[in-house]
Parts: structure tokens; C-alpha cells; sequence
């Protein structure tokens, strides 16, 4: 079995899919905000872009929707690589 690795660490363009999720490392409005756009165990997600001075946000897609997170909130979301 290949070993969970975080959605900050994901490298761009590979296809993952949601391992767990650590609610308990979130705000509870972040916690609350992550399900509302669909964040949740089995869920694809990909990391499309990164910003340049590395303490930015990450864009990802989760669906057919592009979000932007903290970084912090990315190191929460432990994901599997997809295929």
C-alpha cells in the first residue's frame, strides 16, 4: 500500500485522492468551510498551481471547482496518489 502524503507536498498535475482528512488540526470555521466545498475521504483532488514564495496558497481542483487553501489547512488533508 503507498503510504498518505499531504495536499501541501502533492506535486502539481498528479491526481490523488483524499486519505483523511485531520479535523482536528483546523479551525472549526475551516473544518466547516472544507465540507461545504466538498472535502471528505474518497474525493479526487489534483494541486493545479502553488504560489512562488512557498508560504502562499495552493490552487487545487476537487471536482470540476478550483479552491484556493492555506497552507496550513493543505497539511491537514492527507491524500492518496491516484492509478
Amino acid at each position: 500500500m503507498i503510504p498518505a502524503l499531504s495536499l501541501e507536498s502533492l506535486p502539481r498535475r498528479q491526481r490523488a485522492t483524499v486519505a483523511t482528512i485531520d479535523w482536528s488540526h483546523l479551525a472549526v470555521a475551516e473544518a466547516r468551510r472544507l465540507r461545504e466545498l466538498g472535502f471528505d475521504e474518497g474525493v479526487g483532488v489534483e494541486v493545479l498551481h502553488r504560489a512562488t514564495l512557498g508560504q502562499g496558497p495552493i490552487a487545487c481542483r476537487i471536482g470540476r471547482m478550483t479552491v484556493a487553501l492555506r497552507r496550513v489547512v493543505a497539511r491537514s488533508i492527507h491524500v492518496s496518489l491516484a492509478g
